[in-house]
């Protein structure tokens, strides 16, 4: 059958289904940390590694899965941000970044929340876990069993918080943490709100918490996340940007210091921002597409939205063809894939999505053709 092919010159437009091409700009930088990515948040994307699947202690950059819980159990309804939160002996022992809770003491789940992003504390991590699961080590299961999920397959949590005098293989690696990193920002956007944070209060303003992420005050689209660090573990970091709609994520793991972390950082940031660019491609829906022997004369179709990583500057190259059939012979099932949409970059075909009816059409069954011919009939009688 002869084909319609609609040729449109599209640039930037809308977002979700998200998938990548991207073409090899080198990082020319030198890093101080032992291990180190960079990916782009939406495709998942790896623009930079180094050591990247070697395992490390992450200090408290283990509580990004500590969070990623924490706002599933939200999402399910299994924790709300109102609901009164306990401090046990055991949470309020923890030592490392605290709120110093005291045994007993309760707190509004949010506050415990921001006090976790903000000010990395132990202690309401640990009071927030057990409050999920009843006892950290029932949540610590959890968390594994969520790494497995995500294919993290260098990652072994030992408990909620990263502190790990006593650890033996509380380890990861920055690949990992990358991955739970992104299934946090992209699915609980919500935690951007307090990563974003620099200064704020709990205990109605009688207690101060400062990001503990100086990114957030000195760098330029900072959005997150969370750092770390131990003598075991060194500096490490996963931090979170977005400048003209695209979000990095870089994690860096070993780094000799505060500074030097947050320079490693920052230079990953500074070159997926100088080399690449997000096209968004909003879906569209395709309307009065003709079909024979059906019940119905016509049906509709859609197609999804896309987000393509792409070098700097070949955004505005991109052209997308729409391909799909002049008929359609009945029956046409919802969900039918009914043709295809492709995306290319000078000439170069760079991605393709389907075109999938969203209506039904059955065969046209032999009392509704014979009501049709007898109703024809009786009309050119009539004329």
């Amino acid at each position: 059958m002869k084909k319609l092919i609609v040729s449109i010159i599209v640039a930037a437009m809308v977002l979700p289904c998200f998938v990548f091409t991207a073409y090899g700009a080198e990082f020319g930088g030198e890093l101080n940390a032992k291990s180190a990515i960079l990916i782009e948040a939406e495709s998942g994307k790896v623009l930079f590694e180094k050591n990247a699947d070697e395992r490390r202690f992450p200090a408290s950059v283990t509580k990004v899965m500590t969070l990623l819980l924490v706002f599933e159990a939200l999402d399910s309804g299994k924790l709300r941000l109102d609901d009164t939160v306990s401090t046990s002996e055991y949470a309020a022992s923890m030592g490392g970044s605290q709120i110093f809770l005291a045994p007993g003491e309760t707190m509004r789940a949010e506050d415990m929340i921001k006090s976790v992003i903000i000010a990395s504390a132990n202690d309401a991590a640990t009071a927030l876990a057990e409050h999920i699961a009843g006892s950290e080590e029932a949540f610590v299961g959890k968390m594994n069993a969520r790494a497995a999920e995500l294919g993290m397959a260098n990652t072994k949590f030992e408990n909620v918080s990263g502190l790990d005098d006593d650890a033996v293989d509380h380890m990861t690696t920055a690949r990992d943490i990358s991955i739970m990193s992104r299934e946090l920002i992209v699915n609980h956007p919500k935690v951007l709100e307090y990563s974003g944070i620099w200064m704020d209060t709990v205990r109605d303003g009688a207690f101060g918490l400062t990001n503990t992420n100086r990114l957030i005050r000195f760098y330029s689209g900072a959005t997150g996340l969370k750092t770390g660090s131990t003598a075991k573990a060194g500096f490490c970091i996963s931090a979170t940007a977005e400048r003209n709609g695209m979000h990095l994520i870089a994690v860096i793991m070993g780094a000799s210091g505060r500074d030097q972390r947050n320079a490693d950082a920052k230079a990953l940031l500074d070159f997926g921002f100088a080399n690449y660019e997000t096209y968004k491609g909003e879906g569209g829906r395709i309307e009065h597409i003709s079909v024979k022997g059906g019940e119905n004369a016509e049906f509709v179709a859609e197609y999804p939205s896309i987000t393509l990583l792409l070098e700097k500057g070949s955004g505005a190259r991109v052209t997308r063809e729409i391909i799909i059939d002049d008929f359609y012979v009945a029956p046409v099932k919802d969900g039918a894939v009914i043709g295809k949409v492709i995306y290319s970059l000078d000439g170069e075909n760079v991605h393709e999505t389907e075109i999938r009816s969203c209506s039904q059409v059955e065969k046209i069954g032999f009392k509704t053709l014979l009501a049709r011919v007898f109703g024809k009939y009786l009309l050119i009688k009539a004329e």
